[in-house]
């Protein structure tokens, strides 16, 4: 399949790429800043492979960025390789323009020509050589990241969400194999930041593009991401599929960032009739409400009332508070209509993992 300059290629034609062939490997990388003693990173390993989208997800300071400037070549790590088809990467101090030719960085600051229009920004990635191309591929993408009715504004007359979606729809054009995102949706309202997850996965596998975003939400790890990697103060606390993840976390931290767990000490979870040497933790939705009449379902070694002191509704389904005691438990009832705050309620805990 021979493509003009500015064409992009159908999803078809990147059915014969090797998608399992490795990218990017990062070997052993730590990078360490001298003034801030608790930032940067231990040394940490993993890969992505060609047409793989990896989510980085961590806390504020966890290192993400600076794991980010690493892979684009922005920062020289202290320890370790970062090899991009088997090459190494350069870091600032081996060449004369910071940066990889082959990736596509979208930083917090976007890096947008900010008086030139929003067509001609996004347009300037593409050759001239094929006009018609040029412009047909450029309407499409602006119509994909919903620009439309903004493209012949100037990049200063947009709003941050706006000018968020420039910068991405930029990337995604652009003839860079890997893209890296610097939290993607940060300044997007949470409607559309929905329909651009979806948008963005679908464009970059049709072009066979690999991706890394960085992200403190896990929604856009579970959405996007076909590997999550978990950071935490610098250190690697989890990488692989997110299905896996998800289901068999291994560390409390992993399983908070990923879907908002809750542990329990050891003598709370005996008094729920869990043997624990240690604690345990597990996810709201793990916990199955029972009513008073529908107590007797459940061992009476394990039987304890709680009383619903807070609810909050989440449209399908409402977060509840649950209190015995010293023991506080937090739960997903998706039957709103069931119960009302100051019932009491009984708790049946068959999965969970411990600490």
């Amino acid at each position: 399949m021979n493509l003009h300059p500015g064409e992009l290629a159908s999803p078809g034609f990147f059915l014969s790429l090797k998608v399992h062939s490795v990218i990017l490997q990062v070997q052993q990388l730590s990078k360490h800043y001298p003034d801030s003693p608790q930032a940067g990173l231990e040394p940490l390993s993993f890969q992505v492979k060609a047409g793989e989208i990896l989510a980085i997800i961590g806390e504020s300071g966890s290192g993400k960025s600076t794991l980010l400037k690493c892979i684009y070549g922005l920062l020289t790590p202290d320890t370790g390789e970062i090899l991009f088809e088997g090459k190494h990467v350069k870091g600032p101090t081996e060449q004369l323009v910071p940066g990889h030719l082959e990736m596509k960085m979208v930083a917090q600051d976007f890096a947008l020509n900010t008086y030139a229009k929003v067509y001609d920004n996004v347009a300037s990635m593409l050759s001239n050589t094929n006009v018609a191309a040029k412009e047909s591929n450029t309407l499409k993408m602006l119509a994909n990241l919903h620009l439309m009715h903004v493209k012949d504004k100037r990049a200063i007359e947009l709003s941050g969400g706006e000018q968020q979606r420039v910068a991405i729809a930029k990337a995604l054009i652009s003839k860079a194999k890997m893209l890296l995102f610097d939290e993607p949706f940060s300044q997007i309202d949470t409607l559309l930041k929905n329909q651009l997850r979806s948008e963005i996965k679908q464009i970059a596998k049709a072009q066979g593009k690999s991706v890394i975003l960085v992200s403190h939400d896990p929604a856009d790890g579970l959405s996007l991401a076909d590997k999550v990697l978990i950071l935490k103060k610098g250190q690697l606390m989890a990488y692989g599929s997110k299905d896996s993840l998800y289901e068999n976390p291994p560390n409390l931290y992993t399983a908070q960032m990923l879907g908002h767990a809750q542990s329990l000490p050891q003598n709370q979870a005996l008094a729920l009739g869990i043997d624990s040497s240690r604690g345990i933790y597990f996810y709201p939705e793990w916990v199955k409400l029972f009513t008073t009449a529908e107590s007797h379902q459940i061992n009476p070694q394990k039987r304890r009332s709680f009383e619903i002191t807070y609810m909050a509704f989440k449209g399908h389904y409402s977060e509840l508070t649950l209190v015995s005691g010293d023991i506080r438990i937090r739960a997903y009832d998706y039957f709103p209509q069931r119960h009302k705050k100051s019932d009491l309620v009984y708790i049946e805990l068959n999965r969970f993992f411990q600490i």
